[in-house]
């Protein structure tokens, strides 16, 4: 690894923390770029050189890379359910152009961008790879329309305008340190808590540990090749599993209710009904559900090939995931107790 500097842009979030730290654990100068007033729990015991600002701040992302040989770009807004897409597009698009053109002045040797495993095409009956671009339709819902077009937009100025840049298609994280409560993330904390009123029988999602999503981060900065993709995800697990999973490990009751496919879609129908009649943003509508229904397992064998990425079971990861809620709900309730005199 070079002595120049590293950035990470969205250093706070879930997997940008994960970068961080294992940058910061390997000897690396790392500077840490987050929105002004962002919970940074996650990076908070680092030593690090800190920029506050926005994916629209081109003053302080000048100096934030400058000097630096590499940038992983961390910044997403996954909020499939909003209503109204507007943000979905200003933040994982316009967000990800502007950054993009103050890196093709910055003198990179790579630029990491943290894209989705929506992005990529899968069919029934067969292993999906990087081959496979998905083809966008309406009924996919304007959240994987913005994934599509963020990563779109990446590889075109990889091949055109520089810099140099990779697209990692990561799947679902699970791990500990998930201190702004990603949507996945919610849904342990709630098994762990005995809290998930039902398990979604057909419902499968391509899964991976945050922390070997992370290494996947560090090594394409070293190993990938300019304009490619990489799938990053270890398996494919139903919801069942993974809930049976996080209960397990935190000593909490199964769910004793199950929903079947099409009741899932009757109760996403109605979501999105109640979201068009009332202007609510509705978490469970039918783009989310449709987001869930997996077709086919991705194959991450390029990464293995070209980046040395093995990737561990997620299982522990999952549980992991489970002791970090539990533990952090125990540290909180030992914190509002009564002190003894």
């Amino acid at each position: 690894m070079s002595a120049r500097p590293k950035l990470v842009i969205g250093a706070n979030g879930f997997l940008g923390s994960h970068v961080t730290r294992q940058l910061v654990e390997s000897g690396a100068e790392v500077r840490a770029m987050v929105r002004p007033g962002g919970t940074t729990t996650g990076i908070d015991d680092l030593v690090l050189q800190r920029f506050h600002g926005d994916v629209f701040d081109t003053e302080t992302l000048t100096r934030a890379m400058a000097g630096c040989d590499v940038v992983y770009y961390c910044v997403v807004d996954t909020r499939a359910w909003l209503r109204d897409p507007t943000p979905l597009f200003r933040t994982n698009v316009e967000g990800t152009r502007n950054v993009l053109d103050v890196a093709a002045h910055a003198n990179l040797k790579r630029f990491v961008f943290t894209s989705s495993y929506v992005t990529i095409g899968r069919r029934r009956g067969r292993r999906a790879t990087e081959q496979d671009t998905l083809k966008w339709r309406r009924a996919l819902g304007p959240y994987v329309l913005s994934r599509l077009q963020a990563e779109q937009l990446v590889l075109r100025y990889a091949h055109e305008y520089g810099p140099p840049a990779v697209a990692m298609c990561v799947s679902t994280t699970y791990g500990s340190g998930d201190w702004g409560q990603t949507p996945h993330g919610a849904m342990i904390a709630g098994a762990a808590f005995g809290k998930v009123p039902f398990v979604m029988d057909g419902i499968q999602l391509e899964v991976v540990g945050v922390d070997d999503a992370a290494r996947a981060m560090i090594l394409a900065a070293e190993r990938g090749r300019n304009g490619e993709r990489y799938i990053i995800s270890e398996k494919m697990m139903t919801n069942r599993e993974i809930v049976r999973i996080a209960v397990q490990e935190a000593g909490a009751p199964m769910p004793q209710r199950s929903v079947p496919v099409p009741a899932l879609y009757a109760m996403a129908a109605m979501g999105s009904l109640k979201a068009r009649l009332e202007g609510s943003n509705e978490h469970l509508n039918l783009p989310s559900v449709r987001l869930m229904r997996a077709e086919s397992e991705l194959d991450h064998t390029k990464a293995t090939r070209e980046l040395g990425w093995e990737p561990q079971p997620v299982e522990e990861s999952i549980r992991a995931a489970a002791r970090f809620w539990v533990e952090l709900r125990a540290a909180m309730r030992k914190a509002k107790a009564p002190q003894a005199e």
